[in-house]
């Protein structure tokens, strides 16, 4: 059974860091596309950031670019999200997602997995 858990949400005040990490299990090979989305209330989901080993490219969304950091973490199977100055527009719950393959949904240039889907964990940023 494929599994996505998600770490290392919290609150912290605008200017912080967090770092968000993501281990999956259940897969016969590591999932070659891992990323996160997040989603704020009365908002629609967003793409955050993705990795891809297909292409060895990693994807991250304008909104967080210079802010945010993906990377796979101590094995195959995880993903790091490193964000630093943090704002209150950043408050969310952020998923974790995984594809077998390629990343399946991309827009423009940008590519992430959405196949397998974590439960979430809440980041809030206060000012």
């Amino acid at each position: 059974q494929v599994q996505l858990v998600e770490s290392g949400g919290g609150s912290v005040q605008a200017g912080g860091s967090l770092r968000l990490s993501c281990a999956a299990s259940g897969f016969t090979d590591s999932p070659k596309c891992m990323g996160w989305y997040r989603q704020a209330p009365g908002k629609e989901r967003e793409g955050v950031a993705a990795v891809s080993a297909f292409s060895g490219r990693t994807y991250v969304a304008d909104s967080v670019k210079g802010r945010f950091t993906i990377s796979q973490g101590n094995t195959k199977n995880t993903i790091v999200l490193q964000m630093n100055s943090l704002a209150p527009e950043d408050t969310a719950m952020y998923y974790c997602a995984a594809d077998r393959g390629r990343c399946t949904y991309c827009s423009g240039d940008y590519c992430y997995p959405q196949n397998y889907w974590g439960q979430g964990t809440q980041v809030t940023v206060s000012s």
